[in-house]
């Protein structure tokens, strides 16, 4: 395998220079990162709304079963002859 911290160490003499002419104080997210920002939460509510919207339309209560109710009655039956 090649020497990888000869290939990092070039790296970063060409990157140090460039990390600083950056002014530490004059970085802010800017206009892109409010709208990026804005997007996500429009996203998280319509999300929100839409799962409220479905879990609206959920029922909690199941439907008897008549398959089912048929075997315990017949269960049942036996049991009370013996």
């Amino acid at each position: 395998m090649p020497d990888m911290s000869a290939s990092v160490s070039l790296a970063m003499t060409h990157l140090v220079p460039l990390a600083k002419e950056v002014d530490e104080n004059k970085v802010t997210p800017g206009v892109l990162g409010f709208i990026v920002f804005a997007a996500m939460a429009l996203a998280v509510w319509g999300l929100m709304k839409s799962m409220n919207r479905h879990m609206g339309k959920v029922k909690f209560k199941e439907p008897a079963d008549p398959d089912a109710e048929a075997g315990t009655d017949a269960a049942d039956r036996k049991a009370h002859r013996s």
